[in-house]
């Protein structure tokens, strides 16, 4: 998967169709700093670029690397940096949703 390809950590995806209607699912992954947020968000454009034709509808947070989410319509990737992604804790927040670590989503 491309976030581990990066040295991304605890990649999981939220499946979230049976909870909203706007989007399938999160996929959220961690970096330890911003050099690497960025380039784990680079590696996962890359490679759905090439596997599936499709560029991110909207990207956000490349400017700091905290937190870079790329929406693709029914999938969000979200990148953050260790302390971004403690902080926020969305598998948290989507507790209810079904969740796949790395090793089921490939």
């Amino acid at each position: 998967m491309a976030a581990e390809d990066k040295l991304g950590r605890d990649t999981v995806m939220l499946d979230l169709r049976e909870l909203v209607d706007s989007f399938d699912a999160l996929v959220i992954a961690s970096g330890r700093n911003d050099r690497q947020v960025r380039a784990i968000a680079e590696e996962i454009e890359r490679l759905v670029d090439i596997a599936l034709d499709v560029k991110p509808n909207h990207v956000e947070g490349w400017t700091s690397a905290e937190w870079i989410a790329l929406d693709y319509g029914d999938v969000i990737v979200h990148v953050f940096d260790e302390a971004a992604r403690e902080y926020y804790d969305l598998e948290h927040l989507w507790n209810a949703a079904p969740a796949f670590r790395s090793a089921s989503i490939a």
